[in-house]
């Protein structure tokens, strides 16, 4: 199991039903509370986490709010399918980079990335201004700094793809760079270690960097899948190991009892 990046956007844990929500949160994703499950009582949540029933109250409304939960007079509160769930909000991604099934939830960051930042580096190259690429060299220029340090690396690199997303002029990429920017780290996590040394995709990156800076749109692109193709092959090879290793098999659900 690979950790996650530290995370500001991650706001549930700074109040103390945000840090019930985060617990209740965790339960979901680890399987010891299932879809269709609905949750215990008021009763035996207090005494587990030591709390009163308006911090529960207000926990519930937060999972609610992430549409992991819904609560429904005389049936309780039921936890709901993975459907539902908001899987941007920076919450239920750390919660789930931090899952059994973290290396999957990987994998599927790697297949949305696909699809959103070929077309962003595209655009960069076209629309990008000269203070933004200035942006996105800086980034890169950090990340061969940092060399082999894989904690010092992460950071820049993350910078390095928002900043290209930002540069795109479109709001709603740009905000996108930064709504998944645990999962951005997650992958990156597992894509360097793979290799235990973040710097061998530095020439990937600086292939981007230099045909946003010729204003070659699909040289970008281009460019950017084979980065892009690069970590999933990564990844791939890191998920291929795991399903054949005892140690990443889920934990045994915990008896539960009791309804809210």
């Amino acid at each position: 199991m690979f950790s996650t990046a530290s995370n500001s956007r991650i706001f549930s844990r700074r109040s103390i039903h945000g840090r019930i929500a985060h617990e209740i949160g965790q339960q979901i994703l680890h399987g010891d509370l299932a879809p269709g499950e609905v949750l215990p009582s008021e009763t035996a949540l207090g005494e587990e986490f030591g709390v009163s029933r308006t911090v529960l109250r207000e926990a519930i409304k937060v999972l609610a709010a992430k549409g992991m939960v819904e609560s429904r007079p005389k049936v309780g509160t039921r936890v709901r399918e993975r459907d539902h769930w908001n899987m941007l909000d920076p919450d239920v991604l750390s919660w789930s980079l931090a899952s059994h099934e973290a290396e999957s939830y990987a994998a599927g960051v790697t297949e949305m990335r696909h699809i959103l930042e070929p077309a962003g580096a595209a655009l960069a190259a076209e629309r990008a201004t000269a203070a933004q690429i200035r942006r996105i060299r800086t980034a890169y220029e950090a990340m061969a700094a940092a060399g082999a340090d894989l904690e010092q690396s992460i950071p820049h690199d993350l910078r390095f793809h928002q900043a290209i997303l930002e540069a795109t002029g479109n709001a709603f990429l740009a905000s996108m760079g930064h709504m998944i920017e645990s999962a951005l780290a997650f992958s990156f996590q597992i894509s360097a270690r793979a290799r235990d040394n973040p710097a061998y995709s530095l020439p990937l990156h600086k292939a981007v960097l230099e045909r946003i800076e010729a204003r070659d749109s699909r040289g970008a692109q281009a460019a950017m899948l084979r980065l892009l193709e690069n970590a999933r092959g990564e990844i791939e090879r890191i998920l291929d190991g795991g399903r054949h290793d005892p140690a990443t098999k889920p934990p045994p659900r915990r008896a539960r009892a009791g309804r809210l």
